[in-house]
């Protein structure tokens, strides 16, 4: 499982004294915890037998995978930022923790084949101009999910959209 690897990367920085790492690492981890936490506040209000809520409030391989992109999302955002003010001295932090996160992830689609998925897309849900994007979205993100950045997919359905 993905949580396990995580919590072998901590002890693994530890030991190496890699504090980059554990910052990140312990980042992820609390992160996951929070969406652990969340689960089983919803779950409670429906089951009752304490046992059972423990074992259904552990997150999937999935969610935890959510929790990755999220905190690499929060690094992506931030380095844009830091280009915009000019931050290098944050900017070069940020490229290493993505960096650190991006082992986590399934590997990255590029434009190519995400317009690839997109054109199929189209075709499968009938869409025929640029406000049937949402409906191209509906059907096209589920596949991706996770392995193509959802602004990058937006963009190329609605170039795709704008030029039938």
């Amino acid at each position: 499982m993905l949580i396990e690897k995580i919590n072998e990367d901590i002890k693994k920085a530890m030991q190496e004294r890699n504090e980059l790492s554990l910052l990140v690492l312990r980042g992820v981890n609390a992160a996951i915890h929070n969406k652990e936490i969340e689960k089983r506040t919803k779950l409670s209000k429906e089951e009752k037998d304490i046992k059972k809520l423990e074992e259904l409030s552990k997150l999937t391989d999935e969610e935890i995978l959510e929790a990755v992109n999220s905190e690499a999302k929060k690094r992506k955002e931030a380095i844009i930022e830091f280009e915009k003010g000019g931050r290098k001295d944050l900017l070069g932090k940020e490229k290493k923790e993505l960096e650190i996160l991006k082992k986590y992830l399934p590997e990255q689609m590029d434009e190519a084949q995400i317009k690839e998925e997109a054109q199929k897309a189209i075709k499968e849900s009938g869409a025929a101009r640029p406000q049937d994007t949402g409906r191209v979205m509906s059907v096209l993100m589920p596949k991706l999910k996770g392995r193509a950045d959802g602004g990058l997919v937006s963009k190329i359905v609605t170039e795709l959209l704008n030029s039938l």
